[in-house]
């Protein structure tokens, strides 16, 4: 059984036909997603879509990419979500350094409040970090004492490193399946797979197998498959971890 640690299951991609979506994840042996959102106005159907499967786990967050919905009580208003909701992580959030016309010190406003609220309720967090690592690595050691994926990983080892000491993992998703992606692959078939997440990030960044199309998360099994090619190892070995490493970070319940 494989958990897709990063789905934006929520997202209107998936209105037309979400059920069959989820049956397809299901039959492919992805029996659990983590599903984090983006803005405080998707907050309430991210709720509704989590609350119709056991299967489905919701994260509420700010995503730096979101920056224009974002407000300053928004951030109270996630300390009461949180509160009354108890997802299993505070996310998505973090640092987009990569889009034109994204104010800097908003997005660390917004980020360090997130990273405070992650220690108040002892939640790990979901990082975006798209040509930002190294600051967000920054933000993390300054607010001390936290645990979490940095989603969609596209550092370097030493990042990487870094990041574990910290008690951080790492997602691995659709860009490892393309051959020219070589930086990402040697990390993949040389980091300890203790640190290790898989996640589909659908509907976007999909695998080479559907390059253009919308991702969902039955193509997990393909990430899955990859990975194990690149180490050598069976994908029995890398669900069987991936899936105890969700299990230990985002808090979930048996299968």
């Amino acid at each position: 059984m494989l958990v897709d640690s990063h789905s934006h299951f929520d997202a209107p991609e998936f209105d037309p036909d979400r059920a069959a979506a989820l049956a397809r994840a299901r039959a492919a042996g992805v029996t659990r997603q983590v599903v984090p959102a983006v803005s405080a106005a998707s907050w309430p159907k991210l709720r509704d879509v989590c609350a119709q499967d056991s299967g489905l786990f919701p994260a509420y967050g700010l995503h730096p990419m979101f920056l224009a919905d974002h407000r300053p009580e928004h951030l109270e208003e996630l300390r009461a979500w949180i509160e009354r909701e108890r997802p299993v992580a505070v996310g998505e959030c973090g640092l987009d350094y990569f889009v034109d016309g994204l104010d800097r010190d908003r997005q660390h406003a917004y980020f360090d409040g997130q990273l405070q609220l992650a220690r108040e309720f002892d939640l790990p967090l979901i990082v975006h970090a798209r040509r930002a690592v190294d600051a967000v690595i920054a933000a993390i050691k300054r607010a001390g004492g936290l645990r979490g994926v940095v989603h969609s990983f596209s550092g370097s080892p030493e990042q990487a490193r870094q990041l574990w000491d910290l008690g951080f993992l790492i997602g691995l998703g659709g860009p490892v399946t393309y051959e020219r992606a070589n930086r990402l692959r040697t990390l993949a078939r040389t980091m300890p797979l203790e640190f290790l997440l898989l996640e589909t990030d659908a509907p976007d960044q999909p695998d080479a197998g559907i390059r253009g199309q919308r991702n969902e998360p039955s193509r997990l099994p393909v990430i899955r498959d990859v990975i194990a090619e690149l180490r050598g190892v069976s994908p029995d070995e890398i669900a069987r971890v991936t899936t105890r490493n969700a299990e230990q970070l985002f808090t979930l319940p048996a299968d």
